[in-house]
């Protein structure tokens, strides 16, 4: 993390967050075959610096992922050929996905192996901080994590956009929601 993070207000923060967000996602989408990059894995640390995690791939959801989810779950149910899956989904997110950053949520959300010890600490710790940074971008950003419900509309969301590239993630699967203190966040850009 760079020294020279900073406070703003709390709107441009989240704002500039989501758009950067964007941009990374629609970057890797379009360069890397979906592979996270740096800007989509952020450390995840307790509000006295430990560290709990190096890594955490996370995603935006949409404010209203009806769609994305049901496109999801088609491809990844029609056919048993994990490449042709990828090669749908990867088009779908590299066209115009990430192009409105004004309609995604500033909840984040990271699915976790069943049974992690990690998910619990996190559920049960009030605060935990994700920072984030690549190239010369940065964000800090305490957050209260939940277990999100399997009936959720953010849940399924995120079990199928993952899906995409892990069709084997069973269900039930962990996924925690991150809700950042826009109020308390710091930036570089």
């Amino acid at each position: 993390m760079p020294e020279t993070l900073r406070a703003a207000p709390a709107a441009d923060i989240q704002d500039a967050f989501i758009g950067w967000q964007c941009r990374v996602r629609q970057q890797a989408m379009r360069n890397d075959e979906g592979r996270p990059s740096q800007g989509m894995m952020p450390r995840v640390l307790t509000t006295d610096a430990s560290v709990l995690m190096e890594r955490m791939i996370t995603l935006i959801v949409p404010r209203h992922p009806f769609e994305s989810t049901t496109f999801f779950k088609h491809q990844v149910r029609k056919t048993h050929d994990r490449r042709e899956v990828m090669e749908k989904g990867l088009t779908y997110l590299q066209s115009t996905h990430f192009q409105v950053s004004t309609g995604f949520r500033d909840e984040l959300t990271a699915v976790f192996a069943p049974h992690s010890e990690v998910a619990k600490q996190l559920i049960n710790t009030p605060t935990c901080v994700l920072e984030f940074s690549q190239f010369s971008q940065s964000f800090r950003l305490p957050c209260r994590a939940r277990a999100l419900s399997p009936d959720s509309g953010i849940y399924q969301a995120t079990l199928w956009h993952n899906r995409l590239f892990n069709p084997q993630l069973p269900d039930g699967v962990p996924i925690l929601g991150f809700q950042p203190d826009w109020d308390e966040a710091l930036m570089a850009v």
